[in-house]
């Protein structure tokens, strides 16, 4: 679905956020709100330049999120890394809501413990099938260490003490919806084997379309991408669902499909050329690698000439 990206809000700093919707700034570059004392706020779609996590009760419907709208309602968290878009255009209605925000500055944490990890935490896509699902415990959980953040920014303890605290906050928060994200893609890869199955079908279908002509070898953005995740969450998925990774599962099915061709009569080259290797000796060196022969080996140990 494509949606009308004309934006209601910059959040170029973690406070401009707290500063719409006229909560206090507590902190030059963190931003934690709770919105159950923010009282009514308007909607906003929101371009999104620090880091964000929003957890609350009840999301609005046909909520932004990335390039899609996300309609789930109770139970949710949502994350948001520099240059992302989400929120709701402003229609003229308040509403009140429920839970917490936090935001906070890239400069914070610049060059610490949790800048080197960033990386890690995969949970900070917006498809909208990956949002994080909690449990009412894990909400109960990070709302205590949202409430923690406030306490300490309340205090009059404004030192470089102070910060490494709340990074430390961050930190566990972060550290927590890892293993939050972690146990909702290892139930989504045990109860929803169908995806598995749309992965065999996209890449089926990738070579009945001739895409490999144009394309070369199916990647794992692209399987992603037809799948509507991002290739992070796919990659966990697939690791937990087959105990391998995308690439390693493509690599899989191009040589399966590479041995039907071999036996089938066409050359190396003709088989390199359908299968959407650029130059041949590229085709037999994945095919050796993969298999231990060459396609000829291969060939002459099938009894082919």
């Amino acid at each position: 679905m494509q949606i009308d990206m004309k934006l209601d809000l910059y959040i170029n700093e973690a406070n401009d956020y707290a500063r719409d919707i006229r909560v206090p700034v507590l902190h030059p570059h963190v931003a934690i709100i709770h919105y159950d004392e923010a009282g009514e706020i308007r909607h906003t779609l929101n371009r999104i330049n620090c880091y964000g996590i929003f957890l609350q009760r009840e999301f609005p419907e046909n909520l932004t999120y990335g390039i899609g709208t996300y309609h789930e309602g109770d139970g949710s968290l949502m994350a948001y890394s520099p240059g992302q878009i989400g929120g709701k255009r402003d229609d003229g209605t308040r509403r009140q809501y429920h839970g917490w925000v936090l935001l906070f500055d890239t400069v914070f944490i610049h060059g610490t413990d949790i800048d080197r990890r960033m990386r890690d935490y995969h949970f900070f896509s917006y498809n909208s099938n990956e949002a994080l699902f909690l449990k009412p415990q894990e909400k109960d959980t990070l709302a205590g260490l949202m409430e923690n953040i406030r306490t300490e920014l309340q205090s009059d303890n404004s030192d470089d003490a102070q910060d490494d605290i709340v990074r430390d906050y961050i930190r566990l928060i972060l550290d927590y919806c890892n293993r939050f994200y972690a146990r909702q893609f290892k139930e989504i890869a045990a109860g929803k084997s169908d995806i598995l199955t749309r992965f065999q079908q996209v890449l089926i279908d990738y070579y009945e379309q001739g895409k490999q002509r144009s394309e070369g070898l199916p990647s794992v953005k692209y399987c992603a991408s037809e799948l509507c995740l991002s290739p992070g969450y796919f990659g966990d998925i697939v690791r937990g669902a087959l105990g391998e990774s995308p690439k390693y599962y493509i690599r899989g099915f191009v040589v399966m499909r590479a041995k039907s061709l071999i036996l089938s009569g066409r050359s190396i080259d003709q088989a390199a050329e359908e299968l959407g290797f650029e130059y041949p000796q590229h085709f037999t060196r994945m095919f050796k690698n993969s298999t231990g022969q060459t396609p000829r080996e291969f060939l002459n140990q099938s009894g082919g000439r």
